[in-house]
């Protein structure tokens, strides 16, 4: 079959296509400036990509069929023209993932506001580490496993991110919806996506339809201790198994400590040991997510307790680029890159910063970027979030054209709140003139003068317009003519 990608270059739909070419079909895709590592990932499957959208050139190529990806909206040309003429069969890239790559696997779909990709990752590399080779699709970059999707043996688990997003303009369904698990993962539930949910209940309402359709010789695998999950009500059709700190909890995550090298924990299903985990993710979130990962994983392999699993190989698993990600380390300076876009994301990676590098100066710099956080639905929590470090460096919010004013998330105004703290805070109109000043004022001298070392954490779920490689470029440059002195 003839497959066209409309959209390729997102991550989840060039993984997909990988996933396609895999399968045996013929793949292409357009979208407008595609880059590396999307680019490079797709020239090695062999997928050829057009830029931009033409119906005249969409007619011609004459695919089977195409796939409509979630960024692509009504006044798109290659869309209206689908519309109009009704001459190729269209789909979105979740109903081509049922019926394509997940039918008839057995499934295991990962799912919540925060952790989706890590705990994604976590779960296909330990299934590969027990011998398995199940399929994956991950919503990210990985590092472990080397690649972002991979078909793997029919008979093994897949692995795949649930988002709670919906599928296309035409299908306003959560993705997730379309996966078919066997076992559902839900890392947490908190209001997020504006855009498509009303309020909290609003997307536990859409948790509900997911776990509703596990079967039941699988199973839910949920946060113990998230309140919004335990609101979902029992689950009497299926198996439920509990992940977290309380002493409730089928699996329990204790004796939870962190340095700056990583962090060390205990796992313990039904009270009695299962594993001690050292690794080098830091925060108790990144604890969660390996033993959520570890529980779906083990359980996948035997349905009546996941301890024949063995957890050695958490040590060397070196996670998922822009989570917590070093770009660079001197002496001086640590810059993290980091995806969160949510309150809480912003604030569990604060505090895990501060427990592994105690005695250093945190400063976070945000960008507005997610369809959320350019709304002031979420200003309170994230200027809470942001007090948590020692001094907070704002953008403009990303397309901030397209948002009313009276609705738009307000950097300025979090800047003067944070100062009114004591917490010294900066805005910029611009990027450009943000990397320019955070350049002459953290790199002048180490933390200011203080001799403190300097963690500087990016917290953007985009490309920040360029100022994080700018700004990494500028401490290695600073780096060295310090050392040619």
């Amino acid at each position: 079959m003839k497959i066209y990608f409309m959209g390729i270059g997102g991550t989840a739909m060039g993984n997909a296509a990988v996933l396609a070419r895999a399968a045996g079909h013929e793949v292409s895709g357009a979208d407008v400036g595609v880059y590396p590592p999307m680019s490079t990932m797709l020239a090695e499957a062999g997928i050829p990509i057009v830029e931009g959208y033409d119906p005249t050139r969409l007619e011609r190529m004459a695919p089977d069929l195409v796939v409509v990806g979630n960024a692509m909206s009504r006044g798109n040309p290659e869309v209206e023209w689908l519309l109009d003429t009704r001459a190729l069969p269209f789909t979105s890239l979740p109903a081509l993932l049922h019926d394509l790559i997940l039918k008839g696997r057995r499934n295991l779909v990962i799912c919540g506001t925060h952790g989706k990709t890590t705990t994604t990752a976590l779960t296909a590399y330990l299934l590969r580490q027990a011998g398995c080779d199940p399929g994956f699709l991950i919503g990210g970059v990985p590092q472990d496993p080397p690649v972002g999707a991979h078909l793997g043996r029919a008979e093994d688990p897949f692995v795949i991110e649930g988002d709670e997003y919906d599928s296309a303009f035409f299908d306003k369904r959560s993705k997730f919806i379309h996966y078919a698990p066997h076992f559902a993962i839900l890392n947490n539930l908190e209001f997020d996506h504006v855009d498509i949910f009303r309020d909290l209940a609003d997307v536990q309402r859409t948790f509900t339809h997911l776990v509703r359709i596990v079967p039941r010789n699988g199973g839910v695998i949920l946060n113990g201790d998230d309140p919004n999950l335990r609101a979902l009500g029992p689950m009497a059709w299926t198996r439920v198994i509990r992940v977290g700190v309380a002493e409730a909890n089928d699996v329990r995550i204790a004796d939870f400590t962190e340095h700056e090298q990583g962090s060390r924990f205990t796992l313990l299903w039904r009270g009695a040991p299962w594993a001690t985990v050292e690794w080098t993710l830091g925060g108790l979130f990144n604890a969660r997510n390996a033993a959520m990962a570890a529980t779906a994983a083990g359980l996948s392999l035997d349905r009546e307790k996941p301890t024949g699993l063995a957890l050695g190989a958490l040590a060397g698993f070196r996670g998922v680029r822009r989570r917590q990600e070093a770009r660079c380390r001197t002496d001086a300076v640590l810059v993290l890159e980091d995806f969160g876009h949510h309150p809480t994301a912003l604030a569990e990676t604060l505090q895990a910063l501060r427990a592994r590098h105690g005695g250093a100066l945190l400063t976070a710099v945000f960008e507005a970027r997610s369809n959320t956080a350019r709304t002031k639905t979420m200003q309170a929590g994230f200027t809470r979030a942001l007090a948590q470090a020692d001094e907070v460096y704002l953008g403009p919010v990303s397309r901030a054209d397209r948002i009313p004013a009276a609705e738009r998330f307000d950097p300025e105004g979090v800047a003067q709140n944070l100062e009114a703290q004591g917490i010294e805070a900066h805005f910029a109109a611009n990027n450009a003139a943000l990397l320019e000043r955070l350049v002459a004022n953290t790199l002048a001298a180490p933390a200011s003068g203080t001799g403190r070392r300097r963690v500087v954490v990016f917290f953007s779920n985009g490309s920040f317009d360029g100022i994080i490689d700018g700004y990494v470029a500028a401490v290695r440059q600073r780096h060295a003519d310090a050392g040619t002195r």
